[in-house]
């Protein structure tokens, strides 16, 4: 992928116990997929916990996207990660993923290239911005641009009549007891996002 002329090349890292991550992150590659001349790939990291404890919780099945190795990181020009929240915070399978890009932080090769962030928490109030905010310390150790959404979502992030997740830091949706899918307005969102930092990550590989 690296000969084709102009291409920019997004890569979509998630990790999603029940899907509701899954769910935001394959709206906002079809965002990023929508501004021409982006690649947009999806990919999971890996799993952390053993089967037994994940049949304990419900958890279902994981999909056949790929899973993505640390390396890899290294081929794309930007990147959207997306977790659930743990206690605040991105989960600890995300974390054991970050943990093994010492090799990459050593040669700083992520160094420069934007990135943006996503999340899925229980309730309002359950840690989507400070999740978002704990989460850019990877991003600044790696010298990563981090790119919010800001309020380029528009009138959606003012509206006060539907449960919706997210914030200027990056889309979100609230998961409940597990049963709550990501609605029409943060499927939006996500979208908006895929397209945004799309649109970004071109520019700055157009004026290296």
């Amino acid at each position: 992928m690296n000969d084709i002329v102009d291409l920019t090349v997004l890569f979509y890292r998630y990790y999603s116990m029940y899907g509701h991550v899954e769910k935001l992150a394959e709206e906002i590659k079809k965002g990023a997929a929508s501004v021409e001349g982006v690649e947009a790939k999806l990919w999971q990291v890996p799993e952390t916990l053993p089967e037994e404890v994940l049949t304990k919780m419900s958890a279902p099945s994981k999909s056949d996207v790929p899973i993505i190795t640390p390396n890899e990181l290294a081929e794309a020009d930007g990147f959207i990660f997306g977790f659930p929240t743990r206690f605040g915070m991105m989960a600890a399978q995300f974390k054991a993923f970050f943990d093994a890009t010492g090799g990459l932080w050593r040669t700083q090769q992520l160094a420069g290239k934007p990135a943006g962030i996503f999340y899925s928490t229980a309730s309002q109030g359950g840690g989507q911005e400070t999740t978002a905010l704990t989460a850019i310390t990877q991003l600044v150790h790696h010298g990563m641009l981090f790119v919010p959404i800001g309020y380029t979502f528009g009138a959606g992030m003012f509206d006060m009549e539907k449960l919706k997740g997210g914030s200027p830091y990056g889309a979100g949706t609230y998961a409940g007891d597990g049963s709550r899918q990501p609605s029409e307005l943060e499927l939006q969102q996500a979208f908006h996002q895929g397209k945004h930092i799309a649109t970004i990550t071109k520019k700055l590989k157009g004026a290296a």
